[in-house]
This record gives structure tokens, sequence and C-alpha cells, in this order.
């Protein structure tokens, strides 16, 4: 399974709109591209005519969950890569005036991958010295903040949140060091047992789009090994993870909707 869960806390029944008197909005500044564009194979027997991201959890889209995490914790901008069936994206969120939060999309006219994606939106990013870029079909409990700071305390060339799980055989393996330095990357199916995995969310520094080749890329793949030479860190989050790749995670996901909006909008 792709669930790790945090310790037991008060849940909720689903999505409530947060308090807006304890929205922390010290991230205002920040940008948070969301990667939405993949064609969610394995997701396609329980899913057939929704992107992942759109798949409905508790009521609401995955991604909703994700925007509001977002918002909660002050990113006042969105920049959605979108491909796959573009258009459902646009119709559920606009320009984002109903869910409080400013949204732009990056559409592709063919797969690009993860990193090729973000190239493709390299044009919206060329303002921001820092953003976030983040999947759009996983949920790592988090704060924000604390990856910003971290980021910039280590001068890193890029960050990203990292995650102990019991088995790293789906999403390899990531080797840091004392310092939080990235020295290595495992791949898939030749990682076994516990350890820490990339939790898909990330800051980039605006120099790492000119590190991305134009075309179809990966960013775990083709661009991230590259880089550590440059300065990949990461930190380790302790709460709650899940994607929803697989139907078996999908369903997971629908039976602790209410903890996951909990800890989206830190309750």
């Amino acid at each position: 399974m792709g669930t790790e869960a945090a310790p037991e806390r008060q849940m909720t029944a689903g999505y409530s709109e947060p308090n807006e008197a304890a929205v922390d909005r010290t991230g205002s500044g920040v940008s948070a591209v969301l990667l939405v564009g993949g064609m969610g194979t394995r997701l396609r027997s329980v899913v057939s005519l929704t992107p992942k991201p759109l798949a409905a959890v508790g009521g609401h889209s995955f991604l909703e969950l994700l925007v509001q995490q977002l918002r909660y914790q002050g990113v006042h901008r969105l920049l959605m890569c979108t491909g796959y069936l573009a258009d459902q994206f646009e119709q559920q969120f606009g320009d984002g005036s109903v869910s409080g939060i400013r949204i732009e999309y990056s559409r592709e006219r063919q797969a690009m991958g993860t990193g090729g994606a973000v190239k493709l939106a390299s044009h919206a990013l060329q303002n921001e010295a820092e953003f976030l870029v983040m999947n759009g079909d996983s949920f790592i409990e988090m704060d924000f903040q604390r990856l910003l700071r971290f980021h910039r305390e280590q001068r890193a060339f890029l960050s990203m949140a990292v995650r102990q799980v019991t088995d790293t055989n789906r999403y390899g393996r990531v080797e840091i060091n004392d310092a939080g330095r990235v020295i290595s990357f495992t791949e898939k199916s030749t990682s076994n047992g516990p350890g820490l995995v990339n939790a898909g969310v990330y800051v980039f520094s605006r120099d790492v789009l000119k590190q991305i080749p134009d075309g179809p890329a990966s960013l775990e793949k083709d661009v991230f090994p590259k880089l550590l030479d440059r300065g990949i860190y990461a930190i380790e989050q302790q709460g709650m993870f899940i994607d929803i790749g697989t139907p078996e995670d999908y369903a997971q996901a629908q039976e602790i909707c209410g903890r996951l909006y909990a800890a989206a909008l830190n309750r």
C-alpha cells in the first residue's frame, strides 16, 4: 500500500472551509506548480473518465485537498501543468476564485513527463526566485514554510520532502548524509525494506529550469540524478502520506478521507 499514516488524531468527517483567522499567510509570496498532466493508467479501472487528480475522495476531488492545503498555508498562486483531459481541470477550478486562490494553467499538447511539464511552464516562472513543485496525485502532511526555510538555510539548488516508509520498493529510495544532502537515488523495484522516499514536494530555485532538457523528461529519472553535484537537500516529514496511483490506495484514501482533510487543514 502507498499509505503511511501518522499517529491517530481527532478526525473530521470530510472537507470544510478552514477558519480564516487561523490561515497562515506568511507564504503569500510563493507560487506552487501542480503536476496534474499524467494519464493515470493504473487507476483507469476504477476512474475511467476522470484524470487521476480529479478522482473523488470524500465528496471532493483529490486535487481539491491539495489546493486547500496550499491555500491554508498562504500560497497565493497555483500553476497547474495539465495534459490528459485538461479541460476538466479548468472546468472545475477556473481561475481559482471559488477556491480562494489564483490559478493559472500550462497545457501540454503531448505527454511531457514531470520534467517536461515544468520546463513547458517556465515562461510563467521567470519572475520567481524559488517556487514549490508538487505531484498532483499524492498528499503529504507538512509545513511548506518549514521546507522553504530549510531550502534557504541550506542554500540548496533544489530541496525535497522525504518520508520514511516500511517498504521503498514502490517509490525508490533517497539516500541522504548527516547534513541532509541527497547523495543518491535508487530506482523503483531495485530497492526494498524501510527507508526514505521522495514524497513528491519540492522547492526549485529558478536556475533549476535551465537544467531541465527541452521535450519529454522525468524529474525523477532524467533531472534529479544529474543535479546531485549542484546541491539537492532533503527534509524528512512525519505526517500522513498517501498517493492514489493504484486502485488499492485510492480505496484507502476513501476510507481515511476525514483524516486527510484534517491533516491538510491542520486540525
